[in-house]
C-alpha cells in the first residue's frame, strides 16, 4: 500500500502554472507534460533549508551532485561516467539546441523521427540546419496502436550533409522503450554514415512495467564516443519549473564543441535546481517507487476507457512516459480532435499537428495526475464524443 497520496487534488490554479492557466478555470488541463503531484518531501525540505539560508547568489559545480550522478548511472545501468564527463544545463531543450549548434555547420541536415516532442523540429531550425523527418511506423497491435523503426527508410533520407540524429528514447509522445536491438541498429547506421547521436533520455526513469532503461551510450564505448546524452529529473520528481538538467558527453572532442556551443549563451542552473536534483537522486527512490504503480494504474485506467468506451479511437499503451498518444482519424470527428475536445468537452490535449508527419488527427494525453481529475477528463470526452 502506497504511503504517498497522489489522489490528493492540489489546486495549482492561481500558481502560475501554464499548464492550468492557459486555457481558463474552466478546462481540465491533459497537456503540458508536468504533473499535479506534490513532489518528494526530502525534495521540498531541501528548497526549504537552501531558503531558509536567505542568500542566493552565484552557484558552482557541487561535487556532490556530480558524484550522484555517476554513482546513478553505475548502479541503474552498469554505465562507468565520471564527473568530467557531465555537463550541468538548465534546461533539457537547451542541450537540444546547443548539440544542433555543436555539430557540424549552418546548413546541415539533422535526422528526426516523428511523431515527436516539438523542439526535436525546432532547435535544428533555430541553429540553421535542415531538419530530415523520417515517419516512425504506426501498427496496430490487438486493441492498442504501437510504432516500430523504419530502418531502411532512416538510411535511404541520410544525405552527405546529415551529421547528426536527434532520438527520443524512452519517446514522447509514443511511449516507446527502444530495445537494446534497436539502438545498435541505430548506433551501427549512425556509426556508418559518421553521424553523432544525441539521446534524449528525460523520461528514463518512467519506465511503466519493470523494464530496465537502456541508455544509448551505455551499450558499448564505440557508442558512448559517439553519443550525447541528456537527462533531467525534472518529469520525474515534477520539478520542471526549477531549470535542471545535464549532459553526459564521454568523448573529449565533443563535449569542448557542445561547451563552446552553450558558452556565453545558456546560463549554469540556478542554486534550487541543484538542490533539488540531489535532494530527488538521494532521497526519492521510495517516492519514485511508489509514483511509478500509480502511473501504471492511471495509465490502464485511462486506455481501458478508451478502448471500452470510445473504440474508434486507437491509443498506445506506453512502456514509459506518463504520456498517451490518441489516433482519432477513425472518428466521426470532423475537426481537429484538439479543438474539438477543447471546446466541446473542455479538456485541453496537445495538438498532434505540434508533433511533426504523422501526428495530423491525432492528441497527446498526460494521465500524470490525480485519478479523479482524469476520470472526469475522460468522462467529458466521452460525453462530447456521444453528442457527434
Amino acid at each position: 500500500m502506497s504511503t504517498y497520496d497522489f489522489n490528493q487534488l492540489i489546486p495549482r490554479q492561481h500558481t502560475d502554472s501554464i499548464k492550468w492557466q492557459l486555457y481558463g478555470e474552466n478546462v481540465l488541463p491533459l497537456w503540458v507534460a508536468d504533473t499535479d503531484f506534490r513532489s518528494p518531501e526530502a525534495v521540498i525540505d531541501a528548497l526549504q533549508q537552501r531558503i531558509a539560508h536567505g542568500v542566493f547568489g552565484y552557484g558552482m559545480d557541487r561535487p556532490e551532485l556530480l558524484d550522484v550522478i555517476c554513482q546513478r548511472m553505475a548502479d541503474l545501468y552498469n554505465w562507468q561516467v565520471a564527473p568530467k564527463d557531465i555537463v550541468l544545463l538548465s534546461g533539457l531543450v537547451s542541450g537540444l539546441n546547443i548539440t544542433c549548434r555543436a555539430v557540424g555547420q549552418a546548413g546541415n541536415d539533422v535526422l528526426v523521427q516523428s511523431p515527436v516532442y516539438p523542439p526535436f523540429l525546432t532547435a535544428p531550425v533555430n541553429q540553421d540546419r535542415h531538419v530530415q523527418v523520417v515517419p516512425l511506423m504506426p501498427i496496430q497491435k490487438g486493441q492498442y496502436l504501437t510504432y516500430d523503426i523504419d530502418f531502411d527508410q532512416l538510411e535511404a533520407t541520410i544525405t552527405p550533409k546529415t551529421n547528426l540524429f536527434l532520438l527520443c528514447h524512452p519517446h514522447n509522445p509514443i511511449g516507446r522503450s527502444f530495445t537494446i536491438n534497436e539502438l545498435e541498429q541505430l548506433a551501427t547506421l549512425c556509426a556508418k554514415h559518421q553521424i553523432v547521436i544525441c539521446s534524449d533520455e528525460i523520461h528514463a526513469d518512467l519506465l511503466l512495467d519493470g523494464q530496465t532503461h537502456t541508455p544509448m551510450a551505455a551499450i558499448n564505448p564505440e557508442i558512448a564516443n559517439n553519443c550525447i546524452s541528456l537527462f533531467a529529473p525534472s518529469k520525474t520528481y515534477n520539478i520542471a519549473g526549477l531549470g535542471f538538467s545535464f549532459a553526459i558527453i564521454q568523448n573529449p572532442q565533443l563535449k569542448r564543441q557542445f561547451e563552446k556551443a552553450a558558452a556565453g549563451i545558456v546560463p549554469y542552473p540556478n542554486i534550487l535546481g541543484v538542490e533539488a536534483a540531489l535532494a530527488a537522486y538521494q532521497k526519492g527512490e521510495t517516492w519514485l517507487q511508489n509514483l511509478l504503480h500509480y502511473l501504471r494504474d492511471n495509465r490502464d485506467f485511462a486506455v481501458n476507457y478508451l478502448t471500452e468506451n470510445l473504440p474508434d479511437i486507437k491509443v498506445t499503451h506506453p512502456e514509459a512516459t506518463y504520456l498517451a498518444w490518441l489516433d482519432c482519424r477513425d472518428t466521426s470527428i470532423a475537426a481537429n480532435p484538439y479543438d474539438f475536445f477543447l471546446k466541446q468537452a473542455s479538456v485541453a490535449l496537445n495538438d498532434g499537428k505540434s508533433f511533426g508527419a504523422g501526428g495530423e488527427g491525432f492528441v497527446r494525453l498526460n494521465f500524470g495526475c490525480p485519478r479523479n481529475t482524469l476520470e472526469q477528463a475522460l468522462n467529458q470526452m466521452h460525453q462530447a464524443y456521444q453528442q457527434l
